[in-house]
């Protein structure tokens, strides 16, 4: 088996990326591990991760202190992956333990990011050959560019009826101003300004509170950056609050109001041709901003139209942000 120099995974193991931790009370450290596991260290908190509340358990201990040791009597990714989305940036650290050569890949590469250690029994060589082999695989795999988020322009393409569907009015305690809304859409990197309803209409008053903001699959931004989808915003979730130059401030939801009303489908394209959608209510009181930034209802939209967006070139997993590749048509 072809592997790296052992100088230069010594280094990898122990510097900010996977770790290799010996699960041993006597014996003798593996030349490639970097710590020894010897059942309790006040820097890490083990965890057995064995259903939801076990899970809701390290959770908890997210942020609180360096490391968490997760042991699993019956292997399960999901749990794991949630524990790897949750602790990004939280100066929180996961090592899972493994004893079987299958669980290794899924755990080295959870969410693409992958745990930030492998403990492994110490007498299985097997098994470490196998954790270099992945580990060193990992070295080579190309980074993601750093996350950016910005507001641009896009170009509408197309506009086509999109059925009937329960519509999300999202009514919030305290009122929009004229340029604000909120960025939705069917795509969490491509999220379209959506107008509150704050203009007054001919034929209804206007609701300065609100925002129709489409289907209930569609994600909307949250304050602090996560993504929802509509169907899961509750009364009291804190919504991102966005002006049609980017400012962003917090607002908290009061209310949903779920309707079965007609949609229209929006599609558009940014400058680098990626392709994006929003579904939304076909009512004169439903807007988006165009380019200028001036509020346009989507019945009077037309093909080249240019409405402002916001691009995020990050992938999402159960709302959080995270490097990585996605693609949602």
């Amino acid at each position: 088996m072809k592997i790296l120099p052992q100088l230069r995974l010594q280094n990898y193991f122990r510097g900010d990326n996977i770790e290799l931790w010996q699960d041993s009370y006597s014996e003798s450290p593996n030349k490639l591990c970097s710590r020894v596991w010897r059942g309790k260290a006040p820097d890490v908190a083990e965890v057995n991760l064995d259903d939801a509340n076990s899970q809701e358990e390290a959770i908890s201990l997210i942020g609180m202190i360096p490391w968490i040791l997760v042991r699993c009597s019956d292997w399960k990714m999901i749990p794991l992956e949630n524990l790897v989305s949750v602790s990004r940036g939280s100066g929180t650290k996961i090592s899972v333990a493994i004893d079987k050569i299958v669980d290794l890949n899924g755990a080295a590469f959870a969410l693409e990011h992958g745990v930030d250690a492998l403990l492994l029994p110490a007498n299985d060589s097997d098994l470490w050959d196998a954790a270099v082999q992945i580990v060193s695989s990992k070295i080579s795999t190309s980074e993601y560019s750093v996350a950016s988020i910005k507001m641009e322009k896009a170009r509408i393409y197309s506009i086509e009826s999109g059925g009937v569907g329960e519509r999300v009015c999202i009514d919030l305690i305290e009122r929009l101003g004229i340029g604000e809304g909120m960025v939705i859409g069917s795509n969490s990197s491509l999220l379209a300004l959506v107008h509150g309803e704050t203009i007054e209409s001919k034929f209804v008053p206007s609701r300065p509170f609100r925002v129709n903001g489409g289907p209930v699959h569609s994600y909307i931004l949250m304050f602090d950056d996560s993504t929802k989808y509509l169907s899961e915003l509750s009364a009291g979730d804190e919504v991102a609050v966005i002006s049609s130059n980017g400012e962003k401030r917090k607002c908290i939801v009061g209310r949903l109001k779920i309707e079965r009303r007609p949609f229209l489908i929006i599609r558009f394209k940014t400058n680098n041709n990626e392709e994006g959608q929003i579904i939304l209510q076909q009512a004169e009181t439903v807007r988006l901003l165009d380019k200028t930034g001036n509020a346009i209802s989507v019945t009077d939209l037309k093909i080249n139209d240019e409405i402002i967006i916001r691009c995020d070139n990050q992938m999402r997993h159960i709302g959080n942000s995270l490097e990585g590749e996605m693609n949602e048509r």
